[in-house]
């Protein structure tokens, strides 16, 4: 289960958490433009645009979970485990296989608009990309400092979302979620005033109350309400600190903490990492479940047209800094 989110001030900020029981190894990586992509049933992508993401990096190939390109173009993909339904390969098309989506869509579309256009022509194939590696079953958030889409791939064909809230979680689909939302739009950052009955001498005795009713809950559907709610309300200034650091508490309204979610035995799911990327000037900040401090790696500190991927470990240890 993950939470992405859109969000504007001076600059455009595109990120998402992951949240699950196991870490697959995953790593930021940068993969340059002349690092070839070698699709399925598509050949290879010999030049495209860069893009810095976090990826499980496997037989050399980035399997990326989400990533940003150096035109500001944004995508992550989200468990849609319950709904997602893939094609078969039909000739005539682009046939993409779900682990190949990120990079197909970020290595040639700047804007959403131009990613729109090739989705017209795309189907989402289930190929596994090894034995150890099936297809997951996935949806997708497609953002840049205009507008935001939601792909989901479902029994009729690809289904195309316009996101006004810049939010997107997991099932049930898009539309549901933001169906869902009518529900709450009674809620408020302003204080309440009595709305129940004039006939009674009813006030506020709690500041937030406004808010009173916002889910609080783990589940896909109340942590879609609960970001679009915060994120669509945030205040922050626009310098890059301010932006980030209340990016990142957007994200952690939504954290999930290790024993609140049992998957298993004493198996629990858990916010395993937190990203933010500043998506115009290519700077991928991240923060661990074991590390509070904001870690970064700017994409344009590397050779944009070098040919080999770049990759960064994690940083997963806490770090603290003592004043005394």
């Amino acid at each position: 289960m993950c939470t992405a989110a859109a969000y504007r001030t001076r600059d455009f900020y595109f990120g998402r958490t992951l949240d699950h029981e196991d870490s697959y190894g995953e790593e930021i990586t940068i993969a340059p433009r002349g690092y070839p992509f070698r699709f399925r049933a598509g050949g290879t992508l010999p030049r495209h645009y860069a893009m810095i993401g976090m990826a499980h990096v496997a037989q050399g190939y980035p399997l990326y979970y989400d990533a940003v390109n150096e035109k500001g173009l944004g995508m992550a993909g989200l468990n849609f485990v319950g709904n997602a339904v893939y094609q078969e390969p039909e000739p005539g098309r682009y046939n993409v296989e779900t682990f190949e989506f990120i990079p197909w869509i970020l290595g040639r579309c700047a804007t959403v608009g131009e990613a729109r256009a090739q989705l017209g022509r795309l189907d989402l194939t289930g190929g596994a990309f090894d034995a150890a590696l099936p297809a997951a079953r996935l949806h997708w958030i497609v953002a840049d400092k205009e507008e935001t889409i939601v792909v989901e791939p479902m029994e009729d064909g690809l289904r195309v979302y316009d996101d006004p809230a810049g939010i997107l979680t997991n099932d049930p689909p898009f539309d549901e979620q933001m169906f869902n939302l009518n529900n709450y739009m009674a809620l408020s950052p302003c204080r309440p005033r009595n709305l129940f009955s004039s006939k009674l001498d009813l006030a506020p005795y709690s500041r937030g109350m406004g808010a009173l009713g916002l889910p609080g809950d783990l589940s896909s559907q109340s942590r879609f309400v609960r970001a679009a709610f915060v994120c669509l309300n945030s205040v922050s200034g626009d310098s890059e600190e301010e932006s980030v650091s209340q990016f990142f508490h957007i994200l952690n309204s939504v954290e999930q903490q290790r024993g609140c979610c049992e998957v298993g035995p004493g198996v629990y799911e858990y916010t395993i990492y937190t990203s933010c990327c500043n998506a115009d000037r290519g700077i991928y900040y991240y923060t661990t479940y074991g590390d509070h401090q904001i870690s970064a790696v700017d994409l344009h500190r590397t050779d944009l047209d070098g040919v080999n991927l770049v990759r960064y470990p994690l940083v997963c240890g806490e770090q603290i800094r003592f004043q005394n």
